[in-house]
């Protein structure tokens, strides 16, 4: 599994867990409350976690119980839309930015090296636009779905 967290103007490491299926335990004890409660605390107050792509075992009652009690907010947006989860456009960058590599990566410690190499390079321009383009993706979904506006 790989993970990593983003936010206007700043990016989290890169994480690639090497470990077998995740379950929501292993989700909150290796991913919550090593990287996602500290970089919480780091980035503002006002924090709102967007999964990207989360399974339904992530979504258990144990990662909400863990959320609630470290009093992290979750966006209700569902994360399995492209249009409105910034890090899945971003994790598709990643992958044509190693795909494209001259020598793609033939091991996986080639993948992990070419992975962690490419997520330093991230311009947080992109990023940032990423994020700040939320707004604009959310109303032309409303648009597509016949709906007018946002209902905030």
């Amino acid at each position: 599994m790989v993970w990593g967290g983003i936010s206007l103007g700043y990016c989290t490491d890169l994480h690639i867990f090497k470990r077998g299926p995740v379950t929501a335990v292993w989700y909150r004890d290796e991913v919550l409350e090593p990287i996602v409660r500290l970089y919480a605390a780091a980035v503002d107050p006002t924090f709102v976690l967007m999964d990207d792509n989360a399974r339904r075992r992530l979504r258990a009652d144990i990662v909400d119980d863990y959320l609630v009690s470290e009093e992290i907010a979750r966006m209700a947006l569902s994360a399995y839309s492209h249009d409105l989860n910034p890090i899945e456009n971003l994790w598709d960058a990643l992958d044509c930015a190693v795909s494209s590599r001259f020598s793609p990566p033939s091991t996986f410690i080639e993948l992990e090296t070419a992975l962690q190499e490419k997520w330093r390079l991230l311009n947080s321009e992109v990023v940032d636009h990423l994020i700040d383009s939320m707004v604009r993706r959310c109303k032309l979904c409303v648009q597509m779905r016949g709906g007018d506006r946002i209902p905030y």
